[in-house]
């Protein structure tokens, strides 16, 4: 790849430069965080020293070695304190990372999803909510999820707040006061979103919730959206797999079974719990790229599921 002046002064690219090489290797620098040799670069045209970790996210990064681990554990229901004690850093370490990684994460996912499914729009999909909490069960938050039945690839998800709900109703107006109902932010918003990937006359397929045929016919007004009655939790799956013979929506119950089973936040029975909205939309954009790239088939062929 040919290498860049980053300096965005530099009139290299629209002037083109007398020297024969503009750009010349000028010596190299040990970096301690990961053991490896930079090469350092030189501008002849505007005097700029530079290396290929220049202008990079990553460019100041100490302790690099804890990202790649610091991914499994975090898909592999490992909490980050647990995390910080395995990787022997401080648990701020794992903090920051654990964002850094998701924002790379989210961006990487925005990319793949077009570049698997553009051309190729999908013609079935499934979606439904997720329920979890955020700081405690009486403040409840539902995630929004979109899945392709024939790969089980994360298409789409959204996290929105949601009021509790039975017995917890009550207590937490009381502690907390109203709590706006997100749901139908998420959802469209989601299905805004799936526009580029999915068929106009795609075949939509959720349990029976009375609000999504409003946003399925709002964005997608002539596709076809089928329902089917939701049975009950069985014992295996988090609760997420059903006791039906055969269940029509078993690729999004076991993507949503993976997830709980996955990430220690989403378990069911778990003293790890979220402590805010954008942490649980952290480790879902995290857990995401981990579920598509290595956890379900490889990419080929993807498309016109």
């Amino acid at each position: 790849m040919k290498t860049r002046c980053p300096n965005l002064n530099c009139s290299l690219d629209q002037n083109p430069s007398p020297h024969p090489r503009p750009i010349i290797r000028k010596g190299s620098f040990f970096r301690a965080s990961d053991s490896r040799r930079i090469t350092r670069y030189f501008c002849k045209n505007c005097g700029l020293h530079f290396s290929n970790s220049t202008g990079r996210l990553d460019a100041y990064q100490k302790k690099r070695r804890i990202t790649h681990p610091l991914k499994l554990l975090l898909n592999s229901t490992v909490s980050q304190r647990r995390a910080a004690q395995i990787l022997r850093v401080n648990p701020k370490t794992v903090v920051r990372r654990f964002r850094y990684i998701a924002a790379q994460e989210r961006a990487d996912h925005e990319k793949w999803v077009l570049r698997e499914y553009q051309n190729k729009p999908i013609t079935y999909l499934q979606f439904d909510d997720l329920e979890t909490a955020e700081h405690t069960k009486c403040k409840p938050l539902s995630v929004a999820l979109a899945v392709d039945p024939k790969t089980r690839k994360i298409l789409n998800f959204k996290v929105n707040q949601m009021p509790a709900k039975g017995h917890l109703a009550k207590i937490s107006f009381r502690k907390y006061g109203y709590r706006r109902d997100e749901r139908s932010l998420g959802w469209d918003l989601m299905m805004e979103e799936l526009k580029p990937i999915v068929s106009k006359t795609a075949v939509f397929h959720s349990d029976e919730n009375p609000h999504y045929g409003r946003f399925v016919k709002k964005h997608f007004p002539d596709a076809d959206h089928k329902t089917v009655k939701g049975g009950r939790g069985s014992i295996t799956g988090q609760g997420e797999l059903k006791k039906l013979r055969h269940d029509p929506l078993f690729s999004l119950n076991h993507t949503c079974a993976m997830l709980r089973a996955n990430l220690n936040r989403l378990l069911r029975r778990t003293w790890c719990i979220s402590k805010n909205k954008q942490g649980l939309i952290d480790h879902l954009s995290l857990y995401v790229s981990y579920h598509n790239k290595i956890l379900t088939p490889l990419s080929a062929g993807l498309g016109g599921s």
